[in-house]
């Protein structure tokens, strides 16, 4: 009996430890808060389990925690990309001849790279990357916390339709094409087929809906100064996701795509490069954001065909007019992305996307795109939000993703660039993936 009694309290105790929260305490940083102008110079972050729970710059009672010095480093909140396509991450020409288990690991792999370079939550724009978000979730591979489009919706013909010159009508196909049957994307015609396809993606998952209202720069079909889908189309689709309590991001680039899109309900415009002042009044009277990229027209891949160069310098040239427009009337809804596909080498730069923009903006302005600006984005999704806590902001009760910079980025935000030799800590979540401190 007293050897039982004795395991009973053993057990307990074990169980109540597990139930202790486990504390992190970083010291000596200055911190960029996601949202002010300055560094909260000499601080003190206390992280507890996966959450913040003091910001200070008075001591902070470290009994039970693991201390670590920052020595005078800034601390950020990990960076949030809005725009990215962790499925597509390989050579275009190889993207129609590759299953769903290459497609899987590539994910896999490119996620980890992405938490690396301190993005530690990602806007998923379109891509089967569903089981990817449970694994990264699950804590099987590593990765940013992911906001899950799934499926594209766009029209025969349009952008996100992959099918070849040599493939049959959808009239009197037999099977659809692959990127549909692998779940990257959805074709329809009518507002029918938008509807079923907009309730496809969210049964998979989705925690916001993607479509298509103009052409594309990568398209095999599309120009750039088309519009895609009807209005009932796109009300369609933002009707099934307002039903579920989300939202829908609209790829577009020219005007009139753009207000179809906004006109009709959607809430993110993805691109706009060639926004007028007249439009942009129309997507602030709507309260909507747009979802804006430089990396990616800067670099024109490579090996594409001389249309589809002629459409990324039609977009290049169309960036700083876009950009410029927005700074001088004060636009706050500007989301910070980077939008590569096809091409792992570019994204491997993905934080140069930082240096591009001091173009337009200061170093703080685009750092709060990355971080706090980025965040309320993702919480349009509001109930099917898959993280609930504050994201890109460094306060209490905010998720502990952190990351310590040899350097201020307020003052050279070039020091964002390279990654691998200036980012000495990184955390998501409260769980360090990469400390060269000690």
């Amino acid at each position: 009996m007293r050897s039982l009694i004795l395991a009973l309290v053993f057990a307990s105790t074990a169980v109540a430890a597990q139930d202790e929260p486990t504390r992190t305490l970083i010291t000596n940083v200055n911190v960029f808060d996601g949202v002010s102008d300055r560094l909260i110079e000499g601080a003190s972050v206390m992280i507890e389990d996966n959450l913040i729970s003091a910001v200070s710059i008075d001591p902070i009672d470290a009994e039970g925690a693991m201390v670590i010095d920052g020595g005078g480093r800034t601390m950020t909140p990990g960076f949030i990309d809005a725009h990215v396509h962790l499925t597509l991450q390989v050579n275009y020409a190889e993207l129609a001849a590759l299953d769903e288990y290459y497609f899987a690991f590539t994910q896999a792999d490119q996620a980890e790279k992405m938490l690396l370079r301190g993005f530690t939550t990602a806007r998923d724009a379109g891509g089967n990357v569903y089981s990817l978000m449970r694994a990264i979730n699950e804590g099987l591979v590593n990765g940013p916390r992911l906001y899950v489009s799934g499926g594209t919706i766009g029209q025969s013909g349009g952008h996100g339709d992959y099918r070849l010159p040599n493939d049959p009508p959808r009239l009197i196909a037999t099977q659809a094409p692959w990127a549909v049957r692998q779940g990257h994307s959805a074709v329809i015609d009518g507002p029918d087929q938008a509807l079923s396809a907009a309730r496809e993606q969210l049964r998979k998952g989705s925690t916001q809906l993607k479509l298509f209202t103009g052409g594309g720069v990568a398209s095999p079909t599309d120009p750039l100064d088309v519009v895609e889908m009807t209005p009932e189309e796109v009300r369609a689709v933002v009707q099934a996701a307002e039903n579920w309590n989300t939202y829908v991001m609209s790829h577009v680039y020219n005007t009139r795509g753009i207000r179809l899109a906004v006109e009709n309900g959607v809430k993110s415009i993805e691109h706009a490069n060639f926004i007028d002042e007249e439009t942009l009044d129309i997507v602030i009277e709507n309260d909507a954001w747009l979802s804006v990229q430089a990396l990616v027209f800067v670099n024109t891949p490579a090996g594409m065909s001389p249309e589809v160069q002629d459409r990324f310098k039609q977009a290049l040239a169309g960036l700083d007019s876009m950009f410029s427009l927005a700074k001088e009337k004060g636009f706050k809804k500007l989301a910070f992305g980077t939008d590569v596909i096809g091409d792992p080498a570019l994204l491997a730069r993905q934080n140069e996307e930082f240096s591009l923009r001091t173009r337009w903006f200061e170093p703080a302005e685009i750092l709060r795109q990355a971080t706090s600006g980025n965040a309320e984005l993702m919480a349009l999704s509001g109930p099917r939000n898959p993280y609930p806590e504050k994201l890109g902001v460094i306060e209490e009760g905010a998720y502990a993703d952190l990351i310590l910079i040899d350097g201020n980025p307020l003052e050279d935000i070039d020091v964002l660039v390279d990654y691998d030799e200036n980012f000495d800590l990184i955390m998501k979540d409260g769980v360090i993936y990469k400390n060269t401190l000690n």
